[in-house]
């Protein structure tokens, strides 16, 4: 049994073939769905898709930090509201992001840290977004004492990964990126255990070779797997029973605790 955990199937790009793309994703073994939230606009198609398959869609509710415009306190409001409200396996996706502009650190760190905050409130773990943020990043979740979650889309040093996994229950997410030439990330993963990665495709984005630059799916963390293999020196099985075992401990999604 695979688990993604991080994939946004929720959004228009599968509007035309979700159920075949689904369909794809479990002949391929993939089962459970964790679906991070994007912005106010997304929540309604999030639960939606949740709704419909509440056995293996798991939704996770938050504020991407490139999604803060003007209305960014009234759209927080409406995150934690939905929060209140009903249930949800984490809180997601949040962090920090000053690749395409890096003015508005303030606050970017402000709604990080106070949607921290709710998930600790609500014991809950947090699917954490960091790009050329990552010193911010690690000192928010450092100053919010907040010790569950994964770290989406790793790709920096095993220095970076053992800072960031001395914080607590953390797991590094590894997707697609992987299995990129010019990456680096195969050297850096040698040195980090097993025990700490969980896997994810961060669908429709980051897909792997062979398919790189076509939209991504599910049913290609196969190839994701594969490298691990490579990576580890273990069997296929292996790295899917471990990784499904990680992601278990860090979001306890319940269907998979029958």
């Amino acid at each position: 049994m695979i688990i993604d955990t991080h994939c946004h199937l929720f959004e228009p790009e599968y509007d035309e073939d979700r159920d075949e793309m689904m369909s794809r994703a479990r002949a391929a073994g993939v089962e459970h769905f964790v679906l991070p939230n994007i912005n106010v606009e997304s929540i309604e198609r999030l639960h939606r898709m949740a709704e419909n398959d509440p056995e293996h869609c798991h939704a996770a509710m938050g504020l991407h930090p490139t999604e803060l415009t003007e209305h960014a306190t009234e759209n927080l409001e409406v995150i934690h509201a939905h929060l209140q409200s009903r249930s949800y396996c984490a809180v997601g996706e949040i962090g920090l992001d000053y690749y395409w502009d890096d003015s508005g650190k303030d606050l970017q760190i402000r709604v990080f840290e106070q949607q921290m905050e709710w998930a600790k409130a609500m014991n809950l773990p947090v699917l954490v977004h960091s790009r050329n943020a990552f010193e911010d990043t690690l000192n928010c979740i450092r100053n919010m004492r907040c010790e569950r979650g994964i770290w989406h889309c790793f790709g920096g040093t095993r220095k970076e990964a053992e800072l960031i996994l001395s914080e607590g229950d953390f797991c590094l997410g590894i997707g697609g990126v992987v299995t990129y030439k010019k990456a680096g990330l195969p050297e850096e993963l040698s040195g980090i255990p097993l025990d700490s990665i969980v896997l994810e495709t961060d669908s429709p984005y980051l897909t792997p070779v062979p398919y790189r630059g076509k939209r991504n799916e599910p049913s290609y963390l196969t190839f994701v797997i594969r490298k691990l293999s490579e990576i580890y020196k273990k069997d296929e099985a292996e790295i899917v029973k471990k990784t499904s075992e990680n992601a278990e401990k860090v979001l306890k999604i319940l269907p998979l605790r029958a």
